[in-house]
């Protein structure tokens, strides 16, 4: 698949995935605990009192084929990864809730703070991963820049 021709087509269909599974995380996640929204507000998350997690077995993939397969190509889902950010909702995968991940994915909340919405985000961020691929995507590179360091990392309650 071409990401780069694909992408118009296909960005209507993430951002309408993306906010439903949003909706999902802030139904069934949990508010974020004290040492959690220190962590949060330390990333430069302006609201961590909406944020919701949720602890999954498996990150859920678009039911649409091309949209899978876009995922799955780009690296953005898939069996490597561990916790996925769509607006104020975070799934993270049961056992891999580390302050490291949660600082990284609560980074990517602030950017889609000042995005303003997954619909403003999702063209930005996707282009970027097309462009320059998910690791060295600038917002990806952000994120990375704000991860709590595993010698600074304290387990979580």
């Amino acid at each position: 698949m071409d990401l780069r021709t694909e992408l118009p087509k296909l960005l209507p269909l993430a951002i309408s995935w993306a906010e439903a599974q949003s909706r999902e995380i802030q139904l069934y996640g949990f508010g974020l605990p004290d040492e959690v929204a220190a962590v949060a507000r330390s990333v430069g998350v302006a609201r961590p009192d909406i944020v919701r997690i949720a602890s999954v077995r498996a990150l859920p993939l678009p039911e649409n084929a091309e949209l899978r397969e876009a995922a799955l190509q780009t690296g953005l889902l898939g069996p490597n990864m561990v916790g996925l950010t769509l607006g104020y909702g975070v799934l993270v995968i049961s056992g891999h809730e580390s302050p490291r991940l949660l600082s990284h994915e609560l980074r990517h909340v602030h950017q889609y703070e000042v995005a303003g919405s997954i619909a403003a985000y999702l063209p930005v961020y996707l282009s970027q991963i097309v462009e320059f691929g998910y690791h060295d995507a600038p917002f990806e590179r952000d994120a990375r820049a704000h991860e709590i360091a595993p010698s600074q990392e304290t387990p979580l309650k």
